[in-house]
This record gives C-alpha cells, sequence and structure tokens, in this order.
C-alpha cells in the first residue's frame, strides 16, 4: 500500500511539523514472525508468549508458558525492552492486537502467529503502541485484513509495515505516551478498588447468607424450607433473537441473564415492540427469573431479581417464582450460593445444552431468616453493589476520557509541547 493511500484510509493529515509516514520507514530490524516449538509442562525458566498475551488493553505478562531450552530457533526469537508484538492470525475482532514487552518475563520468545516490531530510534516504542491499539488502528487492520474462514483471518508483513504512523519529534511522543499512561495509572488504580470491593462483597454473602454472622440486631435459627413453598412458579415465554429491537418495551432474554445481570436487574439490555411484549410475559415487581437453559451444569438457573415497576417482559426459556412473604432482593442474593448451585448443577439435564425445570427449582432447599433479616441483609449487600457501581461509572469515565485523549493527542488536533 502507498503512503498517499495509508493516510487516506487511515484520516486526515498531521500538523506541518509531524512527518506522516509507514511503519515500515521506522524499523531498526526487519518485522519477521516468531517460532512456535513443542512447549513443555513444567518451567523451563525461558518463556514463551501464548496468543493471550496481547489483549484490548496490551501486553499480558500472564499470558506465557514455558518454552524449550536448547533450542536455537527459540533462542533466536528472544525479545528485548521496547519490542512490540502484533497478532498476525486470529479472530476477526483480535487480529492486529499488539503489546509491549517491557522485560518480563526474561528471558522470553513469541510464536508464530505473532510479528516482532523493532522500531527506531527515530519511534518511540509506547507511541507506536498507542496507534497499534487506536480506533483507527483496529480499523486499519480489521479492513486490511484477509482470510477465507470468518472465524480466522490473517495480517502480513507488508500490511503491518504499510500501518500509517504520523511522526512527531520524540519529545512530543514521549509526552503523548506519558499522559496517556498517567490515565491508565488511574484506570488501573480503579480495576483494583473494583475488585476488592467485589471481593468484599463476596466474603460478606459467604457470611451474611448463611447465617455464619448475623447483624447485630439479630438472633435466632433460620428456617429450612423447599423453594417451592416460597411463591408460585411460572415460566417465561416468546421473544425471539430477530424480535429484538435498540428501543421499545424493556425485557430480559434467558442468555443475558448469564452475561449482563448479576444478582438484580439494574439495567435492560433489549426492547421488543408492543406487539411482541403481548405474546411474552411480563414482569412483576419482585419476581425471581431462572436461566432455564445453558451450557454447562454450573451455570444453569443462575438468578436474578426484578425489583423495578416498570413495564418489563421476559422471554422463553426462563423460570420464574413470585415470591410471597420473603424479600426478593435477598433471595437474589440467595439463589446463586455455591451450596444453591451445586444442587441445581445435580438437577441440570442434557449434554450439550443444559436444562432445568421448575419442578427441580421447587425442590431446592435454602435457609432463610425472618423477613426483617432477610431485609437487613439485603441492605448491606446492596449498598456494596452501589458502591461498586459508582466505581464501574468512574471507570467508564475515564476510559472515554482516555479515548478522547487519544483522538485528540495521536492527530495533533491537540498539542503537549
Amino acid at each position: 500500500m502507498k503512503l498517499n493511500a495509508a493516510l487516506k484510509s487511515y484520516g486526515k493529515r498531521s500538523p506541518g511539523d509531524w512527518s506522516d509516514s509507514m511503519l515500515g520507514h521506522h524499523l531498526r530490524t526487519p518485522i519477521r514472525n516468531g517460532y512456535s516449538p513443542v512447549c513443555p509442562t513444567a518451567s523451563t525458566g525461558v518463556w514463551m508468549l501464548s496468543l493471550s498475551a496481547v489483549t484490548e488493553d496490551g501486553f499480558n505478562v500472564a499470558g506465557v508458558k514455558p518454552a524449550p531450552l536448547n533450542d536455537d530457533r527459540v533462542l533466536d526469537n528472544l525479545l528485548v525492552p521496547g519490542d512490540i508484538v502484533v497478532s498476525r492470525s486470529n479472530t476477526p475482532e483480535r487480529v492486529g492486537l499488539a503489546g509491549l514487552y517491557r522485560g518480563e518475563p526474561e528471558p522470553c520468545a513469541y510464536p508464530d502467529l505473532m510479528m516482532r516490531v523493532r522500531p527506531s530510534s527515530s519511534l518511540n516504542s509506547e507511541y507506536l503502541l498507542l496507534h497499534l491499539l487506536s480506533h483507527r488502528g483496529r480499523k486499519y487492520f480489521s479492513e486490511s485484513a484477509r482470510g477465507s474462514s470468518s472465524s480466522m483471518v490473517k495480517i502480513d508483513r507488508a500490511i503491518l509495515e504499510s500501518f500509517p504512523v504520523p511522526v512527531p519529534p520524540l519529545s512530543e511522543q514521549r509526552a503523548i505516551a506519558a499522559a496517556i499512561s498517567d490515565v491508565d495509572a488511574l484506570l488501573g488504580s480503579l480495576d483494583r478498588l473494583i475488585t476488592k470491593k467485589r471481593d468484599l462483597k463476596q466474603a460478606a454473602m459467604q457470611q451474611l447468607l448463611t447465617g455464619r454472622t448475623r447483624l447485630p440486631e439479630f438472633s435466632g435459627r433460620w428456617e429450612t424450607m423447599k423453594l417451592g413453598s416460597l411463591g408460585s412458579f411460572s415460566k417465561g415465554k416468546g421473544i425471539r433473537k430477530d424480535e429484538v429491537l435498540t428501543e421499545g418495551m424493556p425485557c430480559v432474554r434467558y442468555g443475558e441473564i448469564y452475561t449482563q445481570h448479576n444478582d438484580v436487574i439494574r439495567s435492560f439490555y433489549s426492547f421488543v415492540s408492543r406487539e411482541v411484549a403481548k405474546r411474552s410475559r411480563r414482569l412483576r415487581t419482585g419476581d425471581l427469573i431462572f436461566a432455564a437453559s445453558g451450557e454447562t451444569a454450573e451455570e444453569i438457573g443462575k438468578c436474578v431479581a426484578f425489583l423495578g415497576h416498570e413495564e418489563a417482559y421476559v422471554g422463553g426459556d426462563t423460570v420464574l417464582l413470585s415470591p410471597s412473604g420473603h424479600d426478593p432482593q435477598f433471595l437474589g442474593y440467595l439463589l446463586n450460593q455455591p451450596s444453591v448451585v451445586v444442587q441445581k448443577a445435580r438437577m441440570g439435564q442434557g449434554d450439550a445444552v443444559v436444562h432445568i425445570s421448575a419442578r427441580n427449582l421447587a425442590s431446592l432447599t435454602v435457609s432463610i431468616p425472618r423477613q426483617d433479616e432477610q431485609k437487613a441483609i439485603a441492605a448491606v449487600l446492596s449498598d456494596i453493589d452501589a458502591e461498586i457501581d459508582v466505581l464501574n461509572q468512574r471507570r467508564e469515565k475515564t476510559r472515554l476520557l482516555k479515548q478522547g485523549m487519544m483522538q485528540e493527542l495521536l492527530t495533533g488536533r491537540t498539542r503537549l509541547v
């Protein structure tokens, strides 16, 4: 690909004191594919990157495996700090993902399905990585990739060499990389806080939902009951995939119970027309929704509570429990606990697709306190969830800030020096 064509596909030209160039003009050594030996299971002190070593966020240090000793081709493909590895064969969403090797683990080689980029002194590695991982970079590789299979596509050395890179002075490259690095550090700290809060919630659930730890104002024995005695069961219905809209009447589809919801429904991700809603099952405040189909016995019957008052609907492959005299939010937390998950797994039927029925769910055994203690426990866990939500919102705002900064700084629309 010629430079003008590459730049046209990539976006507008850069400021006058930047040079519009291609990656192939800024290499210390030629781009080269790696080597994939048969790797041992035991540690050898030499490491080989796996495909999971490159992610949407860059290099994943944990994505390594032992490499064989005394293999000259492994030694010939060792990385040095500042090298960038790029996935050359992957799914359409992941092809072209890149990571910067900063020296850990050491020594470390890279596999055949990756290419190594060793920038020249005119191009800062951190700055280059930002371009490779930017929205424009991801679009470039997605549009350039080729393959006979829709599930696996490839890019080659020529495509990578033709990658368009606006090149400012080195001092500005470093300043841009440092500014984005500061935002990455904030994202990292928020991720650690979110993980800490989730661990706290998990510990609180293990203690409070089993009665091992009681809240100060409560005592007395918990009652062991069958789930069927807590309320009445019914089934969701309707809502095919091709009936889902981006706006309309909110609904819950069984697959979203696994991918989008945890314990309590806080947002809706699918919508249907009024006509489709009439053929579905309307949710009532306090309903508990179980996923009645799943891929594994361990996940079957995951449960979420609907606490809202808006008009909303639920599709097929779901079982609903409408509890009476019990707190639905407490039950939403309780019915995903390990002691209940084990029971549901034993009741799941099927191999490729696992199912669980209302009859099976009704026979689950649970231990529960009085309703006032149920509400108090749910309030404690809900408060932790609210704190996690605030942190997630902060993280999303920070992610969008980073995205905006990259759009401004990597194009030269905003200058730092």
